[in-house]
């Protein structure tokens, strides 16, 4: 429980230090975003127990969240990300979140929230993922945007708004 309410605390702290704004690459900008490559070598396992190759999203607009249900800015930007997978799933957009968290929370708020994208259940062995795919602070909630070439465009540590999220994703479509 202290280590949930550390990554919290500096989940809020590094979004409200960052401004909130996505890291993306750029000719001009220089900052280099990180692989994609742990991400699509991961497997985990969904919430009925299947292990799912995150491998199979690949070819997709794949927006890769690190959340966790004790998180609150990462559960008030689900129902952003639910809008935008009814908006753009058949175009080639697919949401993974993956879930630092008990797996009987995780159903309950996944079932309660009509989430409409695949939940993985990454409990701890998620921290360490998301580490390797960026996440130098280990906090939440972290996003990963991956174009349909498999390289990271753009990543968000801290909340991020409907708004903000599509201006990055639509022009991969």
């Amino acid at each position: 429980m202290l280590v949930a309410l550390v990554a919290a605390a500096v989940g809020y702290f590094a979004a409200a230090w960052r401004g909130s704004q996505l890291s993306s690459s750029s000719p001009t900008s220089g900052s280099a975003q990180p692989s994609a490559a742990p991400i699509f070598a991961a497997t985990l396992p969904d919430l009925a127990g299947k292990h799912q190759k995150i491998e199979q999203w690949r070819g997709k607009v794949l927006v890769v969240n690190f959340w966790a249900t004790w998180c609150a800015p990462c559960l008030e930007e689900i129902p952003e990300f639910i809008k935008l997978q009814n908006r753009y799933g058949e175009q080639g957009l697919q949401f993974v979140g993956i879930a630092i968290d008990q797996k009987d929370k995780i159903e309950a708020f996944a079932e309660q929230n009509g989430i409409n994208y695949p939940i993985l259940a990454g409990e701890a062995n998620a921290i360490d993922l998301s580490r390797k795919a960026g996440n130098r602070l280990g906090a939440l909630p972290y996003t990963l945007i991956i174009d349909r070439a498999g390289q990271v465009v753009a990543t968000e540590l801290g909340g991020l708004t409907e708004a903000k999220l599509e201006r990055v994703i639509k022009p991969l479509f």
